[in-house]
């Protein structure tokens, strides 16, 4: 039972401070798994191309893969289970605090107080939201690795695991670039056309050992 009122404790906290959307969860998972040893962060990348690629908000569809994920080691019913607990860890604090903005927001939405805090928020949503762009891009267009923090730091340590640049993931992320930009037959198609490909080509490339 301490593993699902664990994920539901990190998963709560995740909800209640990843201010900006389901991109700004990143640093908060990234944490999370090296914290707690479920997942790597190659298999945090895993996670976020398929919810990314699902339907539904980012943050909810990874708490529920990694609910799933950390379940699964008690089988088909722990995995359920997992799921439903780490998706209402991240919800929990989005109802609440909609639920009190609600009841509050006639009384103080034109209150000093309140639009600074919303204004301080701001940098907060932006600094998460490029520490996720950041560590998207490390982990997909190059070898550079996380090592985590030292012992009582605060501040990532990175390593060159091989070259410096990823050739597949450049390619593929240039010619995405090129068909959904400059190619006319291409560039006005659905965006899941674009995300099915990329699927296919990540499974020839495993099966090919690329």
């Amino acid at each position: 039972m301490s593993v699902y009122l664990q994920l539901f404790w990190e998963f709560f906290k995740t909800g209640l401070f990843a201010v900006g959307g389901g991109m700004a969860t990143l640093p908060f998972l990234h944490d999370i798994g090296e914290s707690t040893g479920w997942y790597t962060q190659a298999d945090l990348m895993n996670m976020l191309a398929v919810s990314e690629s699902t339907p539904g908000p980012i943050g909810i569809n990874m708490a529920t893969y990694v609910g799933f994920t950390v379940g699964s080691s008690h089988g088909t019913a722990g995995a359920v289970l997992g799921a439903v607990v780490a998706t209402l860890g991240e919800v929990t604090p989005s109802i609440v605090v909609i639920l009190i903005v609600a009841a509050m927001l006639k009384k103080f939405r034109d209150s000093r107080y309140v639009n600074n805090a919303f204004y301080g928020l701001r940098p907060a949503s932006t600094g998460l939201i490029g520490a996720a762009c950041v560590a998207v891009v490390l982990e997909v267009l190059t070898h550079v690795v996380s090592l985590g923090t030292s012992e009582g730091g605060i501040v990532n340590r990175y390593a060159l695991d091989g070259s410096l640049f990823n050739g597949q993931g450049l390619v593929l992320a240039a010619v995405l670039l090129v068909l959904t930009n400059w190619v006319k037959p291409t560039k006005n198609l659905h965006p899941i056309v674009f995300i099915a490909l990329s699927a296919v080509v990540g499974v020839v490339f495993h099966f090919a050992g690329v």
